[in-house]
């Protein structure tokens, strides 16, 4: 063994004078083994120092990736047969079958996650915006808040601000809505909507979006644009005005224009040239939150809007809401392909709402059905109420027709089973009939019942159904895309993705 490892050290030659002198004396042999073992000794430290040398630098370099930029998007009430659903719906739409994929479900790290509450197996949105938020599980009902209503508790975007990262919280719901209150206010109970605006300049991000606030005067107590005012916010109503101002800015509310509906804004299947997108107000975060990129930026963007018309039962407004929601993300995306080694994309949701089922019984889909309808339930509701009003009830079963099949394609583009028609014909009868109309209502909304039936029966002919206009404590989605993408890989609770998320940034 001593010879195999000499000669390539030694060479040849010097290795039969090596073996001469051994055969000589013993001691001239531990002169050799001292001098020879020498050679080695410095040989493999030689080496040592070049394995420290070479590898040292990219452990180094692998510490210091960090996601510096991060992105959250949380699809409020998106549960994994919205996400499923909308997919075969663009396939059917193209006249195949399958799916279509959306953006995000083509991220390398596609997973589920739990959303059960403190003290219920089935979450509202301030309890699971709370856990997405903050990591801890609390009761429904409240925001930021621990179980006990006893300490506030804290947002990774809290814990980002402290990194020195820019901060932006943004949705297409009010911004003091449940989900993004979460990550900036601490309160006992979601509907203190004026109380949740008050925190919003005590957490002093630097960028909030959204429709508006549902409550921005409480008597005896100020006016919340003025404690935004106070606080050096600038505010933008509408995407012309956020362009105007941005650049000069330093804190800014992105809302949509005066006389616009400030509890949301409208649904995708409903939006009109100059609304106010989801996708306007991402990209606006981007280019507001990126003007200074020392230190990165956090932002949290939610479409409220799905969970809105899951309430409603109202799957083509739904699966329009999924589709637009990929546009927010695909901004990202971009963005991430610009910084590939520095951005985390993180999509999910808080909850399911509807108990939304594909399927309803007979082993077929026919969701291509929800393309003809050119309008939310809520809108429908709007149009049938405007007929009552300008015809003074004197509305024909004919009027009623074409403007159900102006709206829904049923009888042009849908054939209706005889029962279906009756059905139309009874709410009809009562909708026109100078009598008092009982609205239905659900979470958000209150619909004709006339609109109602309408958008059940297309849902029928779509085979789809709903187990209910709440919340279910079913599985969601979660996809992944960017720096540590892996971390966030096996069965995972709400409440591990914001601390997987603050380790990343941390990093």
């Amino acid at each position: 063994l001593f010879i195999i490892v000499m000669k390539p050290l030694c060479g040849h030659s010097r290795l039969v004078s090596f073996q001469k002198l051994c055969l000589n004396t013993i001691g001239a042999k531990r002169i050799i083994m001292k001098r020879t073992m020498k050679k080695l000794f410095g040989l493999l430290s030689v080496v040592l120092v070049a394995v420290i040398c070479f590898t040292q630098p990219v452990d180094a370099a692998k510490k210091e990736k960090r996601a510096k930029y991060v992105f959250y998007f949380i699809g409020d009430g998106m549960g994994i047969n919205q996400v499923n659903g909308t997919e075969m719906y663009l396939a059917e739409r193209a006249g195949k079958i399958g799916v279509e994929p959306l953006n995000f479900t083509t991220f390398p790290v596609r997973n589920f996650v739990t959303t059960y509450s403190a003290y219920n197996s089935v979450t509202c949105s301030a309890a699971a915006g709370t856990a997405l938020a903050t990591g801890e599980k609390t009761k429904n009902g409240t925001i930021a808040m621990d179980k006990e209503h006893k300490v506030p508790v804290y947002s990774i975007a809290t814990k980002a601000k402290e990194l020195g990262m820019k901060v932006g919280i943004a949705t297409n719901n009010s911004i003091d809505h449940a989900t993004p209150a979460c990550f900036y206010a601490h309160q006992p109970d979601r509907n203190m909507t004026y109380e949740i605006a008050t925190d919003l300049p005590k957490a002093g991000f630097d960028f909030y979006a959204g429709a508006g606030f549902v409550k921005p005067e409480k008597k005896d107590s100020v006016n919340i644009y003025t404690l935004f005012d106070r606080a050096g916010y600038t505010i933008a109503r509408g995407n012309d005005d956020f362009r105007k101002k941005a650049a000069k800015a330093d804190k800014i509310i992105f809302m949509q224009e005066q006389g616009c509906d400030m509890g949301s804004l409208p649904y995708a299947i409903d939006r009109k040239p100059g609304d106010l997108s989801l996708e306007e107000i991402t990209q606006g975060a981007i280019d507001f939150l990126s003007k200074d990129k020392k230190n990165g930026f956090f932002v949290m963007i939610e479409c409220g809007l799905i969970d809105w018309a899951c309430h409603s039962n109202d799957a083509a407004a739904m699966f329009n809401e999924v589709i637009d929601f990929q546009k927010s993300i695909q901004k990202a995306i971009d963005f991430y392909k610009q910084h590939p080694d520095e951005t985390l994309i993180v999509v999910t949701a808080d909850h399911e709402t509807g108990n939304f089922a594909l399927g309803t019984g007979k082993y077929e889909l026919n969701l291509k059905a929800l393309q003809h309808q050119m309008v939310s339930k809520g809108q429908l509701s709007k149009k049938i109420s405007a007929l009552r009003t300008t015809h003074h009830y004197a509305v024909t079963w004919e009027d009623v027709k074409k403007l159900l099949s102006d709206n829904l394609g049923l009888w042009t583009k849908e054939e209706l089973k005889e029962s279906y028609e009756k059905d139309l014909r009874h709410r009809y009868d009562k909708a026109f009939s100078n009598g008092e109309q009982e609205m239905v209502k659900s979470l958000y909304a209150e619909d004709e019942p006339l609109a109602n039936t309408a958008v059940q029966i297309l849902n029928r002919i779509a085979r789809i159904s709903w187990g209910s206009g709440g919340h279910s404590a079913g599985y969601v989605p979660l996809f992944v895309l960017g720096v540590g993408a892996e971390n966030f890989n096996g069965k995972l609770d709400n409440t591990d993705i914001p601390r997987q998320i603050e380790a990343l940034m941390k990093r």
